[in-house]
């Protein structure tokens, strides 16, 4: 079994990393760390004009250009060994995700489009206060109103959630925890920006009060959805950990190279 990756795959590498040296050097990194957005408008958009990298997992029919993890994770890494500050993780890997394994058709085809082309910054919000990770933690409740949903609760620790036009909320049903699509600036939902270790990736509080929401999937299956697309960030948060890594390992064996002491390259010190 061949685990490399192919031609293809490595000059997508090599295209996303010289787009990613040129708009997101260590300085734009700082730069967007300070701000409350957290990510440059400008980059985001070329992302998706010169790149298309928004499309990259989302099907042809729903605009996209219907690529799979492999070639995800190869953008991953890069992003990862650049620091990208961009809501690239919340509205690809999760939300993108989110709405292709739930299987609703009708949700993919109004909402997979503006994922693809950059326009919605979407994220999925399902921890809440308790910091739980598993179906017993989400308590956020969703009560249906004649064709409609009406939400209630709060969401913590969501991934972009102070900027992203789309929500996808899980909350609970009397068939049991589902999902809903919910607008960022719809009456009833506010949002603040959480103070983060990791200023890179930005976070949000999310309190939904009679929030109009719509169902994604099958009411009552939205964990195991949920199950489906976790297990596929871990996976893309392990690449983005990979590139990073990667990166400070070249780094390190670059200067022990060129580094000199004792009139020769630190490197040809056995100890190093």
């Amino acid at each position: 079994m061949n685990f490399a990756f192919n031609e293809e795959q490595e000059e997508l590498r090599k295209t996303v990393r010289q787009f990613l040296e040129a708009k997101s050097p260590e300085s734009a990194v700082r730069e967007q760390m300070d701000t409350e957005q957290g990510y440059d408008d400008a980059v985001w958009k070329q992302m998706g004009e010169q790149l298309g990298l928004q499309s990259l997992i989302i099907p042809e029919e729903y605009g996209g250009m219907g690529y799979g993890y492999i070639e995800l994770v190869v953008v991953l890494e890069e992003m990862g060994r650049a620091l990208l500050c961009a809501p690239y993780f919340s509205s690809v890997v999760l939300a993108a995700n989110t709405l292709l394994q739930a299987g609703d058709d009708q949700a993919k085809a109004d909402l997979l489009p503006g994922i693809a082309t950059g326009e919605t910054i979407a994220t999925v919000a399902f921890t809440e206060e308790n910091g739980r990770w598993d179906e017993e933690g989400i308590t956020a409740t969703a009560t249906a109103d004649g064709d409609a949903w009406k939400l209630n609760g709060t969401k913590m620790y969501v991934l972009d959630g102070h900027t992203a036009s789309l929500l996808i909320v899980a909350a609970r049903t009397s068939a049991g925890v589902s999902l809903f699509a919910v607008e960022g600036d719809a009456p009833g939902v506010t949002r603040t920006a959480l103070a983060t270790m990791d200023q890179t990736r930005k976070q949000a509080k999310v309190e939904l009060a009679d929030a109009p929401g719509r169902l994604i999937g099958t009411d009552g299956a939205g964990w195991s959805v949920l199950e489906r697309v976790l297990d596929l960030a871990a996976v893309g948060l392990a690449a983005e950990q990979v590139g990073g890594a990667q990166f400070v390992l070249d780094m390190s064996v670059q200067y022990a190279k060129d580094r000199v002491q004792f009139g020769r390259p630190i490197g040809s010190f056995q100890a190093i």
